[in-house]
């Protein structure tokens, strides 16, 4: 990732410590009124916050009030806005960190991490109290000279992560308990690794689903078979929607012309993808940008 601006009230320094040491925590207690930019972030971060704010995350704005919990990923982008600031907790740490030989499953896995939701949980005071002394805690092991120091740390972002997924519907959650399963699950896991597009220069590489299933080793008709059965939607249909909300991205939050989105996408012609993108929205790329 090229972009190095960091949510929160960090700079050039704190890049440099998470990247030396894949890990960073702060809390901080006052407004900062600057309006930060909306871009993809180096570093997966997890927040809990006091006070009003406003996310733009992905192609959504969200107030936040009173107390919430966020979950951000450097695969979908998003800015920041405090309104009135109390108080917040911030870990920033890279997957490498977090991951460790019995926990090597993919971030990218995780429900509060994938595309398709919104990793923002609004809390009650009793909900806090757990996540808040966990906080704390990481806080003060990051700044002992314990040798087993990053062991804990990876433990309270894990228990914090896991008082999230309390939080969620059961449904969310399910085994691969098949073959089927287990091609769907990579298929997904493959299509979000495509993005985001960072440039017009670097576009699209996966377009169909014989681009993914030809990357998985596996026979299209195959593929095809396991997500529809798995999801309940055409593989076509994955790479389409996924290919919309990176459009509506790029359209809403960069200075590329109409041109450039397309060629970034896949797309040779912008006409092709003037057509791809009305007959999957119902409007011009233009004019969802206006």
């Amino acid at each position: 990732m090229k972009n190095k601006a960091i949510v929160g009230s960090y700079g050039t320094q704190s890049e440099q410590i998470i990247k030396s040491k894949g890990i960073n925590v702060h809390c901080t207690d006052h407004t900062n009124d600057v309006i930060k930019t909306y871009n993809r972030k180096d570093f997966y971060k997890v927040c809990l916050y006091f006070g009003e704010a406003m996310i733009e995350y992905a192609d959504r704005g969200i107030n936040i009030k009173e107390i919430t919990l966020f979950f951000g990923t450097p695969h979908i982008p998003y800015s920041w806005e405090d309104i009135h600031k109390e108080k917040a907790y911030s870990a920033l740490f890279t997957e490498e960190f977090l991951k460790t030989n019995n926990n090597s499953e993919s971030l990218h896995q995780s429900p509060l991490f994938k595309i398709g939701g919104i990793p923002i949980f609004h809390l009650t005071k009793q909900q806090s109290k757990p996540i808040i002394e966990f906080f704390e805690k990481m806080i003060v092991s990051y700044d002992t000279e314990y040798i087993y120091k990053n062991d804990l740390i990876r433990n309270y972002i894990n228990l914090i992560i896991h008082e999230a997924l309390q939080m969620q519907p059961s449904e969310n959650y399910t085994k691969h308990k098949n073959a089927s399963e287990r091609v769907a699950s990579l298929f997904l896991e493959l299509l979000e690794r495509q993005f985001p597009i960072e440039s017009p220069s670097t576009p699209l590489k996966l377009k169909t689903a014989k681009d993914y299933a030809q990357r998985l080793s596996v026979h299209v008709n195959h593929l095809n078979y396991s997500v529809k059965k798995v999801t309940g939607k055409p593989t076509t249909a994955h790479i389409a929607e996924r290919i919309i909300t990176e459009a509506k991205v790029l359209l809403k939050h960069t200075d590329w012309n109409i041109a450039e989105v397309g060629y970034a996408l896949g797309f040779e012609y912008s006409t092709y993808f003037n057509n791809y993108f009305k007959r999957n929205t119902g409007t011009t790329p233009t004019a969802f940008r206006e």
